[in-house]
């Protein structure tokens, strides 16, 4: 049997045989109205930085009839509210940690110092607190904060501790888009879960990718729906589960349009009726609704790519499982919000044969290059100012992921091929598929620092826990390579 310890309490984990596929769709009766997470409260100090305080805690949650779930959460008892930014706009996020466990909090997607990235490096030990600060320096974007202990990430966003960090810019406020926060303007967080008699979080073994669950919470909320006032509404996707990987589509197989990625806006809304994120991935879609419609966001089964040995070897990998996700509910009169515009926003592309070097990078196992991560080592040193070629492959037949600390980049290559529309934005993660390469551009613009490491690895968090992770430094021209990291400063708690 696997356990794995989290927030104090343990995360019980099924026996590791191969569990039979899931199917919900039809089976939801969307009884619970969506609980979309309240924007965050916060001031602004004399010198015009914007302050918000999380406390990261331990909580107890109403899912199912009967007793209560204990979770975890930030300023709640499960997940955290919005955080909502400008470009241009210097913050400070004023961590406390009220959990009985070690724990961090790190800003995926966002461009800061390594410092303030919330990494491994960057501990809260129980009653302590942090306080990172950093200028917002990117477009408008849906990103995310989530914990990233090292070796205890899985259990810790499985029990709740997660939130949405929506960032704002003036060319996308030109735009004719929904942007009514919990009106047309909605986070969508999709968990898998799955519960033992007690009502205590449980998960079932599914296998190589690590735990799965059989239900889902959207934004917290079992078997959820959204009343809609609007005949357009924008969705921001978030998979923030630890394994999954859902592929969205709408149940009457309408179409849809995709308008931004994990780093922001497209170039130009992209027509699709299905869009598949791995843990971590992000993507903004709008859907047009008709008056008195109702439409079943589902994730239907995935394409993991696994085939053949591997993927019985790998255990089900939830490559077979599909669910019902959210209602959407029309009213019988819809405000008109305008078009879905041609055009979005101009994304500066980098080039290949402007990148001083290329790096390689095997996933296999749960190892990157041969090694397990250690955290006094550091694994690559890059040039403030270059743009570099990441050559990332899975080696094996089952599936990893990819994402990159601090940096959006650039895929240039699936297989050899052209990204398909969908993965032609910024992105911060990527699925890998079995036995496949992907070639992406990175430039590395800001934030030197010969100490303090940023982190790659796979998001499939079980992975990630058990070492599959490498970390880099960015420094300026000429700094003699560091080949490892004292972290001299990031092992002092405050308080």
């Amino acid at each position: 049997m696997l356990a794995t310890t989290a927030v104090g309490a343990t995360l019980l984990l099924s026996g590791c045989t191969e569990a039979a596929s899931v199917s919900t769709i039809g089976a939801i009766r969307f009884t619970h109205p969506l609980n979309v997470p309240p924007l965050a409260t916060s001031t602004v100090a004399a010198d015009g930085t914007r302050v918000y305080d999380l406390t990261a805690d331990e909580g107890t949650s109403r899912f199912l009839p009967g007793a209560a779930t204990p979770t975890a959460g930030y300023n709640g008892a499960y997940l955290g509210p919005t955080l909502r930014a400008l470009d241009g706009e210097k913050v400070e996020v004023r961590v406390h940690n009220r959990l009985a466990a070690t724990t961090t909090l790190h800003w995926h997607g966002m461009h800061l110092p390594a410092i303030a990235d919330g990494g491994p490096h960057q501990p809260i030990a129980p009653g302590a607190e942090r306080d990172p600060a950093w200028t917002i320096d990117q477009p408008a974007a849906t990103l995310w904060y989530h914990p990233h202990p090292h070796g205890a990430t899985a259990g810790q966003v499985a029990r709740g501790l997660a939130g949405m960090f929506i960032l704002d810019d003036p060319a996308e406020q030109a735009l004719p888009l929904p942007r009514n926060y919990g009106v047309d303007d909605v986070p969508v967080i999709v968990q898998d879960v799955a519960f033992d008699a007690q009502n205590r979080l449980v998960q079932r073994d599914g296998g190589f990718v690590g735990a799965l669950g059989d239900q889902l919470l959207v934004d917290g909320t079992m078997h959820p729906y959204f009343d809609i006032r609007t005949d357009v509404v924008r969705l921001r996707l978030l998979n923030a589960s630890p394994a999954r990987v859902y592929d969205f589509a709408l149940s009457g197989g309408q179409s849809f349009a995709m308008i931004a990625s994990d780093g922001g806006l497209l170039d130009a809304p992209v027509t699709l009726d299905h869009i598949q994120l791995s843990p971590g991935e992000r993507a903004e879609i709008l859907v047009t609704m008709s008056p008195g419609e109702r439409v079943v966001l589902q994730s239907r089964k995935p394409d993991l790519g696994t085939a053949g040995p591997a993927a019985a070897f790998g255990g089900s990998s939830g490559g077979s499982d599909q669910f019902d996700v959210l209602q959407l509910r029309a009213a019988t009169r819809l405000t008109h919000v305008g078009e879905v515009p041609p055009h979005l926003v101009a994304v500066e592309r980098l080039h290949a044969s402007a990148a001083s070097r290329e790096r390689n990078f095997s996933m296999d196992g749960t190892e990157i290059n041969g090694h397990d991560m250690e955290m006094s080592r550091v694994d690559e040193v890059v040039r403030l100012g270059d743009t570099e070629i990441w050559n990332v492959r899975n080696d094996m037949g089952l599936p990893h992921s990819f994402h990159v600390h601090d940096e959006q980049f650039q895929v240039l290559e699936v297989g050899g091929a052209p990204p398909p529309p969908e993965l032609s934005g910024w992105k911060d993660t990527l699925y890998l598929r079995p036995n496949t390469s992907y070639r992406i551009v990175l430039r590395f613009t800001d934030y030197a620092d010969p100490k303090h490491p940023y982190m790659y690895h796979c998001h499939l968090l079980r992975h990630e826990d058990d070492g599959m992770m490498g970390q880099f430094l960015v420094v300026e021209p000429g700094t003699k390579i560091p080949t490892t990291t004292t972290m001299e400063d990031e092992n002092h708690d405050h308080h």
